[in-house]
């Protein structure tokens, strides 16, 4: 890390420090938001599930709580001050944005062993990218808020530092923590063995085929994912009630709790009759952009990475601003096709006017008692237009650069569908 980044990380530090410290109210206040906290990922809702557990009861019987059991293990070894409980996130923050910097610096998101932007002279340097991360206030209302995708995010950006490195074995042991914390990141299986394939020595490919190179990680990650639940087992009391209550959750939907995604209203309108073949459509339909991507983006599977991420920020059954930071912060790495883009004033001023109106709106309908639930869906509707239109540009200026790489004499012409 240089002496910029490491700058760039002391501030953030401090920065966060003084908002834990200096307004002690704020931490609740943050996490008590719809936006930042769901019932997957809440503080509070780690707090009840800790003293459950920590009073012999089995924190999975209420259907309040939803998180790993190595999350109760963890929080159960902490002392009770609450600075160390901030010191946790802080640290959690530090080693997401230093996975950001090993993986600006590695130069993958400019150029592959089978692609290299014809613009990689425009990318930002890694201290850049920490500061797009750190001082990114939905990453800093994430972190103050304190909900567990904190770690999910971590572990994710470790995974994918990793993998940038060709160290297969230890991505795929980051991604299946952050699978297991979350669920959702079992998608990015594919793209990250592609990664971690293509970043490997020529030397280490010799002899080496991408398919039994898959094979071994996928193993690895299997063995790991059980390994995980079998250590959950041990921790619950030799119960398996958690996989249901953590797992089952997120498939399932039984918490309508409001929060930025799409899934809630839907399925309190939705007729019982009907419910589970919608679960399945929606389960679905994050799953079918995987095969596609993972084909026509084979050239940057950082990228495909990015999308996915994207993708999911708006379409899984509990999202969180925590979700589309971590889009954001990777999408950062991407710099060199920002001009490309075509709806960016769009973009930044559409997720402007959620960001202001969300909290609005949803004091009307749940205080104010002059709205309903129409009002805060319909904020919600345009965040997810917002990231929406952001990873469909995205994609767009994405296959433009690599058009325009292969094909120099098109660069800054006009394309028109036929």
């Amino acid at each position: 890390m240089d002496r910029r980044s490491f700058t760039v990380v002391i501030a953030a530090v401090i920065l966060r420090l003084v908002l834990f410290t200096a307004f002690p109210s704020l931490p609740n206040l943050l996490t008590n938001r719809v936006e930042l906290s769901t019932p997957v990922t809440s503080f509070k809702r780690l707090q009840e599930g800790l003293f459950l557990y920590t009073h012999g009861l089995s924190p999975y019987d209420g259907g309040v709580f939803h998180q790993a059991p190595l999350l109760l293990a963890f929080f159960t070894t902490l002392p009770s001050n609450p600075i160390v409980v901030y010191l946790v996130y802080i640290l959690s923050d530090v080693l997401s944005a230093y996975s950001l910097i090993q993986i600006a610096t590695s130069g993958v998101s400019v150029s592959t062993p089978y692609h290299t932007s014809s613009r990689k002279s425009s990318t930002w340097p890694p201290w850049a990218v920490a500061v797009a991360f750190l001082f990114n206030p939905f990453s800093i209302a994430t972190c103050i808020a304190r909900p567990t995708i904190v770690f999910t995010n971590t572990a994710i950006l470790t995974a994918i530092a990793k993998g940038v490195k060709g160290h297969g074995i230890a991505a795929v042991l980051a991604l299946a923590m952050a699978s297991y914390l979350s669920l959702y990141p079992v998608l990015l299986l594919p793209p990250m063995v592609l990664l971690a394939y293509d970043s490997l020595p020529a030397a280490k490919k010799v002899g080496r085929s991408l398919g039994s190179f898959a094979a071994v990680l996928t193993a690895v990650f299997t063995v790991a994912a059980a390994g995980l639940g079998a250590l959950s087992w041990g921790i619950t009391g030799g119960s398996w009630e958690f996989l249901a209550s953590t797992y089952g959750v997120h498939l399932l939907l039984p918490d309508l709790t409001p929060n930025v995604g799409l899934w809630w209203y839907f399925f309190i309108e939705m007729f019982d009759s009907f419910r589970e073949f919608f679960l399945c459509v929606f389960q679905l339909h994050l799953a079918v952009y995987l095969a596609g991507l993972c084909l026509r983006l084979r050239k940057q599977p950082l990228f495909v990475i990015t999308t996915l991420l994207g993708i999911s920020s708006i379409f899984k059954s509990y999202p969180s601003i925590g979700d589309t930071a971590l889009y954001l912060s990777l999408l950062s790495l991407y710099r060199h096709i920002f001009p490309l883009m075509r709806y960016t004033f769009f973009v930044t001023s559409t997720l402007l006017y959620a960001t202001l109106l969300g909290p609005a709106f949803y004091y009307l309908w749940i205080y104010a008692g002059s709205g309903n639930a129409n009002f805060f869906y319909a904020i919600t509707l345009v965040w997810s237009l917002a990231v929406t239109v952001l990873v469909s540009d995205a994609i767009f200026a994405v296959l433009r650069d690599e058009w325009e790489t292969e094909r120099p004499e098109m660069k800054g012409k006009e394309i028109v569908q036929i």
